[in-house]
């Protein structure tokens, strides 16, 4: 990547939260908002929502004009047209032209990225798989995605939807997922489903439990309630945690990377989760990949989906101009 004198716009759209910040050529990131995605107001609103945001991001940011603005979202989407195609956990975004809309908003390019795709490659270019090889980025959050670097190349696949590792099947015929199979690896470690299975648990539950005193269950109401020692969300976490484990080592075994980056909201739990998963590659995964891989946390923590679109963007105005100068 060349160096960059102007900044970028990044632009996250998720299934719970809406993430936007302006990012310079290193990596740093300013006027950083986040909100709620409240996906029950549906694509225009919450787009107007993000438009909003972005550019109360670029007067906070005060670093002057960017040249482009990245863009990170769910998939399945259509990354060189530039068009969200119906992402699982943002129900009614069929077909939305978001790289129109945002450029004729900025008045600069624009680019769309999958999001734990996007994720991958800020973690590769700024992060905890800095100039790796080969290294994989697997989210645990509203649903659970990937990206893959490969021979320090972005894979995205024939169709540009590589990499969705949330989809891994680790329970044939088991809970149903968001794309309509039994047994996927989302339908079992994604934060939505970690909250799911645990009021299932407490309505089915004969032992006493913390979290039958909460109104709403989140993924991280359960890790706390491991924490206290409840019987009812330790039984839930660990089984999330032997999925994971069984899949990072699939993953390790298929790939053989130097390292594996675990982000997302339900990775908050720290080394409840790495722990497990640490255990389940060291004794699982094929010698010598399981004693060569890295397994770690974002370094890009929350930010990563931003940083990684603003990544996209950068590389997108050095394609630019490159084609320009030939």
């Amino acid at each position: 990547m060349a160096a960059q004198t102007r900044p970028v716009l990044a632009l996250d759209i998720g299934g719970t939260k809406l993430a936007v910040g302006v990012v310079t050529g290193d990596g740093i990131t300013f006027g950083y908002r986040v909100e709620p995605t409240r996906r029950e107001e549906g694509p225009d609103a919450i787009i107007a929502r993000l438009l909003r945001m972005g550019h109360e991001a670029i007067e906070q940011a005060g670093l002057g004009p960017i040249a482009a603005v990245g863009i990170s979202s769910g998939g399945p989407l259509d990354a060189q047209r530039g068009i969200i195609l119906g992402p699982l956990n943002l129900p009614e975004w069929t077909y939305v032209p978001i790289t129109d809309i945002v450029t004729v908003e900025f008045g600069v390019p624009a680019v769309l990225e999958n999001d734990a795709t996007a994720a991958m490659l800020g973690e590769f270019r700024y992060g905890a798989a800095r100039n790796a090889d080969i290294a994989l980025y697997l989210t645990l959050s509203t649903g659970v995605g990937g990206g893959a670097i490969v021979h320090g190349a972005l894979h995205r696949g024939a169709a540009g939807n590589g990499g969705e590792f949330g989809h891994l099947m680790v329970r044939p015929g088991g809970r149903r997922c968001t794309c309509g199979r039994l047994g996927c690896l989302e339908g079992y470690a994604s934060g939505t489903s970690i909250a799911v299975r645990a009021r299932e648990a407490v309505s089915a539950a004969h032992a006493p439990s913390v979290l039958d005193a909460l109104e709403t269950i989140r993924a991280e109401d359960v890790v706390g309630a491991v924490l206290v020692g409840d019987e009812v969300a330790t039984d839930i976490w660990n089984e999330t945690t032997a999925i994971v484990g069984q899949a990072v080592t699939d993953l390790v075994n298929l790939f053989e990377p130097e390292v594996i980056v675990l982000g997302g909201g339900v990775t908050h739990a720290g080394d409840l989760l790495l722990d497990p998963v640490l255990r389940a590659v060291a004794r699982d995964a094929m010698p010598p990949a399981a004693a060569a891989v890295r397994i770690e946390f974002a370094a890009l923590g929350d930010a990563v989906c931003v940083v990684g679109a603003a990544a996209r963007a950068f590389d997108y105005v050095d394609e630019t101009q490159e084609t320009t100068n030939a």
